[in-house]
Order: C-alpha cells, then structure tokens, then sequence
C-alpha cells in the first residue's frame, strides 16, 4: 500500500463520529487547562489516562494528542493577559505578551498568538508526514557531545533574551543550572543540594518555579499598583485585529519559528521550550529595533508562539517512530500504547499505520478545531482585565496553589511557590530576567548527563567536542554570542558614561 493510500485512510479513521468527538473534547479540555494556572497538559493528562483503558487506542492517543497542543495552544491566555504562563511553555510569551496587554493591544496579541499557532502546528505537522524518516536520522546522529554543545549554544544564546546587561542574563543562566541540580546525582544516585529536605531528592518542581517567577512575582508587584488594569480595547474585530505593520513584522518570526519548532522538537528532551526561547533570541538579535522586545514587540510572540506550536507537534516525531519520548508528558502517550499491546518504534509506520496516519491526520482536524474555538474567545478573555483585582487575583491565587499541588500532592511545593514568587519580585526590581534562569533550569541536568556521557566515551578527553562538525560550529557561534555580548556590554556602559558627563 502506498504512503498516500495510507494517508488517506487514515484521514477517514480521523474523521470519523467517535475520533471526532474525542478530539474535540481534547482541545477544549486543553484550552481550558492551559488557560488555568499551573495545571497543565501533564496533570490532566494523567487524571484522565485511565478513560483509555476502554478506548480505541487510535482514539485514546487522538484525544491525548488533543489535550497536550491544546493546553500549550491555551496556556498563551493567561501569559499575556495577567502575566501568569498557563504552563512552562508559555513563559516566554510573557516577555512581550503582558506588556501589550498594559498597552490596550491585548486583542491584537492574542489574534496574533493564535495566528502563530496555527501556522506553526501546521507546518508541524507537514513535517510530521513528509520528513519522518529524514529527520529521525538526523536526529538519531546526535551524540552526547552535539547535544553538549548544542545546549551551551542554547544557554548562551539565552543570555540575550535579557533587556539589560548580558552579564545579568548570563547570571541568571548560571543560577538556573544550579538549581537544576538539586536532587539526586545522575552518575551515582546520591543527593545533592536538598539541605536535609526529602523533599528536594527529585528536584524542584518546574511548575513551582515557573509560576513563582512569573506569576507569583506579577501578583506581589501589582498590590501597589491595585485597581490600574491599564487600556482594555473594545472588544470588536476592528480592535483585535492587527495593524498592517503588525502582519509585516510577524511573517518573517512566524517562518524563522517554523524552523527551530521543526528542528529542536525531533530532539528527545528538548521540544518546544527551548525552541520558543531559541526563536526569540534570534529574533530580538535580528531586530533594527531590539530596545522594543520586553515592552510589547509583536516579534516576540509571533515567533515563538509558532516555534512552540511546531515543537509540540514534531515531538511526537521520535515518539512514534523511535519509541523515545521527549518528556514525561510524551511518555504517558505511549503508556497508551504499551497498554494495548503496541511497541512503539520504526515498525508503527508498517505494522501498525491505521494508528500512525490516523492520530497524524487527526492533527490537522485538532489544529483548525483550536483556531475555531480561540478567535471567537479573544473577546472574553479580554474581558478579564475587566475584573476588578481585589477579585481577580485571589482566584489567581487559588488556581496557581491547585495546579502545583496538583502535580506532585506536595506541600513543599506550595512553600516553594511563594519563595519563589518573593524571587522572581527581587529579580525583577533588581533588573535580573527570569526568562534564562528557567531554561538554565531545564537544560542544567541535560547539559551535566550529556558532558558526562561524552566524558566517558572520550575516557576523560575534552577533544570529543571538537570532533564533531555538528559540535564545532555550536561552540563557535556560542563563543561568537559571547563577544557580541560583551562588545554590546562595553558599548552601553561607555555610553552611560558619556550621559553622565555631558549631564
């Protein structure tokens, strides 16, 4: 049977009353818990895994599917409404997507979001079909040393995500590699950093840190600010949709976040965090006008808001074909897989393609299903700024406490929480940016597995890193960032000093 014959009835699997109905109720179940603080795609994942035991398993993993793009589809809401990232993912849109909001454009960044969105998951999934093998290949090339060296790449190119200094991000960098190392050593299994806390002996919890320092801080910093919600638009489609300007600034991100979701969700670990910081990094590098990221630059939602929805989408690339999941989120797919009897692998394609093409086709039908069912709710979530905050932002409260407790069924966490939010105000008025402390965060462990990794198939040689073409030209262009960070440093300071004399 052809690829196309298999394309196409897979697309009839997808299409069918009972698909439907489950992928429906995936991305509005994903939209709903993205648009909730803390939550999550996994929490909720996971409370509803056992619903698949009496599912089709093409059925179950369609409807899973759903939630999981639908949540980081929905978690964009809250990150630019309130400053509140729905999950992880969207901490990045916070960066720009808040400030529009203050702005009166919280229509017009939503639009845009859910634009980019689009695109980018549907570029995702075009590659998804067309580019399986080749990129499974490529990704499979990938030794420790190119993933070290891809990782640093990713670090220092972080640094620039910050509006000041470079040194500044380059710190809060490094701080995020050393928190992600609480927990238990990945050599030998011992603890490190938990200070006698049990607590800590699996690590800190992501969905504790993210919210503290993004919306635990938004909410300790607007008690002075209280009853000031800034221009809220009416709500018309006059007023969400976006300038001429606005279209033209966002084409080039949008394709150019096309290619880092594409690229860094075929990597198992990676996926569409990395690629969204990664996205605008570049971006805010590319800009004639850089100054503007951090106070509401289009630029910096578009792109990564696709690179994000493209990740989401060719993650599921290694998942399916290789059997590796890229994170917990994907490994609870193919539990669903494992429970009825289905290994994973290079042999789904062929042993098992009514199941491959027909979650893949049901990509397509969950995509337009969230762009239907977002563009109509811009109005309403704009209505939010309307609450008064003596109202708003209890409920915040409550929420952001329930999805972190949620997780793990953790206290501690809920502690970790508002120290982390007292952080994040400290970081914030001290002009340090949280952006690249989360993806230090992320990336740390990875970076610490992978050196030692290549340490050990080396036997201790650091040459290992310049063996690789891959791994070289990582570290060149990250040594290259490091120079235009410093150059731009130096640059601003001597300015600085020349204000002050000439004041």
């Amino acid at each position: 049977m052809s690829v196309t014959q298999q394309m196409l009835d897979g697309l009839f699997i997808a299409v069918s009353p009972e698909n439907l109905m489950y992928c429906a109720l995936g991305v509005s179940l994903g939209t709903i818990v993205g648009v909730i603080p803390g939550i999550g795609s996994l929490a909720t994942i996971s409370l509803l895994l056992p619903i698949t035991f009496y599912l089709d398993p093409t059925t179950a993993l369609i409807m899973m599917a759903g939630i999981f793009y639908g949540a980081n589809y929905g978690g964009s809401t809250t990150s630019i409404l309130l400053n509140l990232p729905g999950t992880p993912t969207n901490a990045v849109t916070c960066l720009d997507g808040y400030p529009m909001s203050r702005q009166g454009r919280a229509g017009v960044a939503l639009l845009m979001t859910t634009v980019a969105s689009f695109l980018g998951g549907s570029f995702g999934i075009l590659m998804l079909m067309l580019f399986s093998p080749a990129i499974v290949k490529v990704a499979i090339a990938f030794g420790p040393a190119e993933y070290f060296s891809l990782m640093i790449l990713g670090l220092i190119a972080a640094s620039v995500i910050a509006r000041g200094s470079p040194v500044k991000g380059i710190a809060a960098v490094a701080i995020g590699i050393v928190l992600g190392l609480v927990g238990q050593d990945v050599g030998t299994g011992l603890l490190r950093f938990t200070f006698g806390f049990i607590d800590l002996s699996d690590g800190l919890s992501i969905v504790a840190l993210a919210m503290g320092l993004f919306g635990m801080c938004e909410i300790v910093d607007s008690i002075k600010t209280a009853g000031n919600h800034g221009a809220v638009p009416k709500v018309s489609l006059r007023a969400i949709w976006p300038t001429r300007s606005d279209w033209r600034r966002s084409w080039s991100p949008i394709f150019r976040g096309f290619g880092y979701g594409s690229f860094f969700g075929t990597l198992p670990g990676t996926g569409g965090m990395i690629a969204a910081f990664m996205s605008y990094a570049t971006e805010k590098k590319l800009s004639k006008h850089p100054e503007e990221f951090g106070q509401g630059a289009i630029e910096g939602i578009a792109g990564p808001e696709s690179a994000n929805s493209a990740g989401d989408l060719t993650a599921f690339i290694p998942t399916l074909t290789l059997g590796i999941p890229g994170n917990v989120t994907m490994a609870l797919m193919l539990s669903v897989l494992f429970m009825n009897g289905i290994n994973p692998g290079p042999t789904l394609i062929t042993s098992s393609p009514d199941i491959f093409w027909g979650v893949v086709m049901s990509f397509w039908i969950g995509n337009l299903m969230l762009l239907l069912l977002n563009i109509p709710m811009i109005g309403l979530w704009v209505r939010l700024l309307t609450i008064p905050y003596q109202y708003l932002y209890p409920a915040v409260i409550m929420f952001l406490c329930i999805g972190v407790y949620a997780v793990s069924n953790s206290f501690f966490d809920l502690w970790l929480l508002i120290l982390c939010g007292v952080a994040g105000y400290i970081m914030r008025i001290t002009d340090i940016p949280a952006g690249p402390l989360l993806l230090g965060f992320v990336l740390g462990p990875m970076l610490e597995e992978n050196f030692r990794r290549a340490m050990q198939f080396s036997r201790g040689s650091l040459g290992i890193f310049v063996e690789s073409g891959i791994s070289i030209a990582c570290l060149l262009i990250a040594a290259i960032l490091i120079c235009l960070g410093l150059f731009s440093a130096l640059r601003d300071a001597r300015h600085e000093r020349r204000e002050r004399r000439a004041a």
